[in-house]
């Protein structure tokens, strides 16, 4: 029997990648977004369904993860809508904060919770939640996005002793840059001038990481292998850039990567 996965945010990039590849497995796909009506492409494939929803609205959740297990067997759970918040704490207006933290954690964790009691009821199922080398690693002006990543990593790793003890896997991929339209789709940018000696580097270079990322169909592909390993793993570091990012971090502990952090994207060195 097919297996069938659910996957949040799957409109474009690594959550469109990931439930092609997890059609041209074999798999049935449960692909959700806000705007379904205009959705072009997922939808004239054979075993997708698509369904409308908007992870910061928990009434839609609650009602479209039913619509979902009505449908049959639900094997993983792919939390992967979120967007990018990026800007000094000082210019962003509390309701770009809520809307943050509602969409890249809360939505996360209450589609988790909502599939909860059928997993732990059927003794077996994985969530898999996209973070970001930006919950393992931080930039400038990424605070709120950071809060939102490092959260959902400390959350997973916790939620794993409570899940495991009913045969239910939770594990984060954690991607770098990836070659989308992020920048100009997923990303909020907000600055007031006085920042202005942090913003513009920051962006420069940001840029160029993205150019240098690896294709969302690369990290679709590590969305796969922690679907199907069967390993008891957390966490899966994808791409490259990455990986490479997170060594150093590793390697030269935590001030002396601030330190490497602020010759990259700072323009005055000494701040």
């Amino acid at each position: 029997m097919s297996k069938t996965i659910f996957i949040t945010g799957a409109s474009t990039g690594l959550g469109k990648a990931t439930a092609k590849l997890f059609h041209n497995k074999g798999w049935n796909i449960i692909a959700t977004m806000r705007n379904p009506e205009k959705e072009t492409e997922l939808n004239r494939l054979e075993n997708i369904t698509v369904l409308p929803l908007d992870v910061t609205n928990l009434e839609q959740i609650e009602s479209t993860v039913q619509h979902a297990l009505s449908l049959g067997e639900i094997d993983v759970v792919f939390n992967n809508a979120g967007y990018g918040l990026i800007g000094p704490l000082e210019a962003l207006s509390d309701e770009q904060i809520t809307k943050q933290l509602n969409t890249n954690l809360l939505g996360v964790i209450r589609v988790t919770k909502a599939f909860i009691p059928y997993f732990r009821n059927k003794k077996a199922g994985t969530f898999i939640s996209t973070t970001s080398l930006g919950g393992l690693v931080t930039f400038p002006l990424g605070s709120i996005y950071h809060a939102a990543k490092w959260a959902l990593e400390g959350w997973s790793e916790s939620m794993s002793f409570e899940l495991n003890a009913h045969g239910v896997y939770i594990k984060t991929v954690a991607p770098g840059g990836i070659k989308t339209d992020f920048m100009s789709r997923s990303m909020e940018f907000s600055t007031i001038p006085e920042y202005a000696i942090i913003s513009e580097p920051m962006m420069s270079n940001s840029e160029t990481m993205l150019a240098a990322g690896a294709m969302p169909e690369d990290i679709a592909a590590i969305v796969y292998e922690a679907a199907t390993d069967g390993e008891n793993k957390v966490r899966y570091v994808a791409g490259e850039d990455a990986k490479a990012m997170y060594a150093k971090r590793l390697e030269i502990g935590n001030e002396g990567f601030r330190a490497f952090m602020k010759d990259i994207f700072l323009a005055d060195k000494n701040s």
